[in-house]
């Protein structure tokens, strides 16, 4: 475990690092501020990266906005920094999503050694948009997953047959939807970069991460291109039996969504490092009315914020991230 002092360079890492996040389009709804004579992170939504047709309660902008929350304390703890963290710590500022103090560890107060072993896959965990194969996933790599959500107030089912069925026809209905809706592809096209806009982009999904076209098969992947041409974009197969995990929550406030979004990261890199393939599809989960469709019929409860994908495949490739000097203010 690497120690390094408190300095400007430390935090912009931790910021670089809470920044690999995965938000919905990548649009990485957040900006940071630190005060530096009070070692304090200050974790803010940014409205102008919201989306105001596919989550228009923000919702999916605090789980984007917790996942970065959470890999700020991997950094964190993997410099040898004990982190205390305050959700939502000022009511008449709901942009204002979360407070993190950093401190050096003390004999009673060490740095968290269980989140420090995530560090590697910060940076190794992509969106994977490719096939998987139909191996399974050993009970034991799922026990582990369903422990990382747990440890952040969150659960994390694999659904049985009938119920993956269920849900797979959840999000073709979604897709179904979205074809009669004129304005339903409006955030898609704002938080899309092709050709050689993608060469040069800092935020959104470019083309080369869109995967290949989907020619059979079931898993829930959606596609970025629509109907749009993408130059070298091949078609496949991808599995008929999608490994599914859903990620929920008791509550389904705005507190509730940043335990979400650092349980939902928390598991992405627990999978990363047993060396699964992962993707996230909200797309059934976007009508609030039609999320309870989504819960286990016979024991689910709470809410549920997001479809896993999971099995073992091709990883993604890296998406672009903005310069931290864009997203971090020091002060």
């Amino acid at each position: 475990m690497a120690s390094r002092p408190l300095d400007d360079s430390t935090v912009t890492t931790l910021v670089a690092e809470a920044t690999m996040a995965p938000s919905m389009h990548n649009a990485q709804p957040w900006r940071f501020r630190y005060l530096g004579a009070e070692h304090i992170v200050l974790l803010r939504a940014d409205p102008e990266r919201a989306m105001p047709h596919s989550d228009p309660d923000n919702r999916a902008l605090h789980i984007g906005c917790g996942a970065a929350l959470f890999n700020l304390r991997v950094g964190a703890a993997y410099a040898d920094l004990v982190t205390e963290t305050t959700l939502l710590p000022e009511p008449g500022d709901p942009l204002l999503l979360a407070a993190v103090r950093l401190s050096a560890p003390v004999p009673h107060s060490p740095a968290d050694v269980e989140l420090a072993r995530l560090h590697p896959a910060v940076r190794e965990r992509h969106t994977s948009r490719h096939p998987f194969s139909d191996e399974d996933i050993p009970d034991d790599v799922r026990n582990t997953l369903r422990d990382a959500a747990a440890q952040e107030g969150a659960e994390l089912l694999f659904p049985g047959p009938w119920h993956t069925e269920s849900l797979l026809d959840l999000i073709r209905d979604a897709e179904s939807r979205d074809a009669l809706d004129p304005g339903a592809a409006e955030d898609v096209l704002r938080w899309t970069r092709l050709g050689a806009e993608a060469d040069t982009a800092v935020d959104g999904i470019p083309d080369y991460a869109f995967g290949p076209r989907k020619e059979d098969g079931r898993a829930p992947v959606r596609d970025f291109a629509g109907r749009r041409t993408v130059a070298g974009r091949g078609t496949t197969a991808f599995e008929d039996r999608p490994h599914l995990a859903l990620l929920s929550t008791r509550g389904d406030g705005p507190a509730d969504w940043l335990r979400a979004g650092q349980a939902l990261e928390r598991v992405l890199l627990e999978a990363t490092l047993a060396g699964l393939a992962t993707s996230l599809t909200s797309h059934a989960l976007e009508e609030p009315a039609l999320r309870p469709l989504a819960r286990d019929p016979a024991e689910g409860v709470g809410q549920v914020h997001m479809v896993l994908r999971l099995g073992y495949g091709p990883p993604g490739p890296a998406t672009p991230r903005r310069p931290v000097r864009e997203v971090l203010e020091i002060v």
